[in-house]
């Protein structure tokens, strides 16, 4: 292979590796702070998704606009199920083991709430629309080319990843979550409100999985059962980069798509969820706490 050749296949795994890390992160922020293993969580990127093509769609709204949109509804969505479930639950189960439990078929009837409406409302089929299609050359001649809603999508992913990052390094909100995740027995006697900061960074996970549906929809088709599979991959991202590391999950997530994309080159495309769950059983048995078992 030449060596733009290798640029290019790189570049497409990092594209979907940015994406992987943005669903990730969210997920990652609920489990690692809440102890909230939201099984429905794709299904929340699809709503984002089906909001998105809806509004440009029938509104002529651009999907750029979509993008604070999409993340201020679902999060405001998260803010509620959290208040009317998981908040709930809490409160009732003696032992993080039981709650961890009971908010795992929680998630799991969320699942399946989620998409029986989704198919309700927008039916089964397949759904898109043409923006920035046009291709991008990358690198002169004989580069790389790309779509150019794939290099938006690479971009906002990595510009909100990194984000979550820096605000939760960088602020006095931050702080508290990372203090709640390292201790929070600690955190609380120091006085940090969990009745107000679990609610809002719920949210903001399902937030950021609204986002990435957003996102999503602009280079790709779209349906009510395309959340599982990215519910699974986040899973696989942040046992990858440590639960409750949110520096692990983007790299862990852009890792993940770079070896999809090397893996499918040289063997065979419908083998690619064999090649998640093979890096995904190696590292478990190589390095259990994943491989960055800080809480950054």
């Amino acid at each position: 292979m030449s060596l733009g050749a290798w640029f290019e296949l790189i570049a497409s795994g990092l594209i979907t590796g940015a994406v992987y890390a943005l669903v990730g992160l969210g997920l990652n922020l609920q489990y690692g702070l809440m102890r909230i293993l939201n099984i429905a969580h794709g299904e929340f990127l699809m709503v984002g998704a089906f909001l998105t093509w809806m509004a440009h769609s029938a509104l002529g709204l651009s999907p750029l606009l979509m993008v604070p949109i999409s993340f201020a509804v679902l999060m405001a969505v998260g803010v509620v199920v959290h208040r009317l479930t998981f908040r709930r639950l809490a409160r009732t189960s003696p032992s993080v083991d039981i709650f961890e439990a009971r908010g795992l078929m929680v998630a799991f009837g969320l699942m399946f709430l989620v998409q029986n409406f989704a198919q309700s409302v927008w039916g089964a089929d397949l759904r898109g629309y043409d923006y920035m299609t046009d291709p991008v050359r990358l690198g002169g001649e004989g580069g790389a080319q790309f779509a150019g809603n794939k290099l938006l999508l690479l971009g906002l992913s990595l510009l909100f990843s990194v984000g979550l990052i820096v605000l939760l390094k960088q602020t006095l909100l931050g702080k508290g979550v990372r203090a709640l995740m390292q201790s929070p027995t600690g955190a609380q006697l120091v006085g940090i409100d969990t009745e107000r900061l679990h609610p809002l960074m719920f949210g903001v996970g399902l937030g950021l999985s609204g986002v990435a549906g957003c996102l999503l929809s602009m280079a790709y088709t779209i349906t009510p059962s395309m959340g599982e599979p990215y519910t699974v991959t986040a899973l696989i991202v942040i046992t990858l980069g440590g639960f409750g590391s949110m520096g692990g999950a983007l790299a862990g997530g852009l890792a993940l798509g770079v070896i999809e994309a090397v893996g499918m080159h040289f063997t065979n495309p419908s083998l690619k969820s064999l090649l998640s769950y093979a890096v995904f059983i190696g590292v478990l048995l190589w390095k259990p706490n994943g491989l960055f078992n800080k809480k950054t």
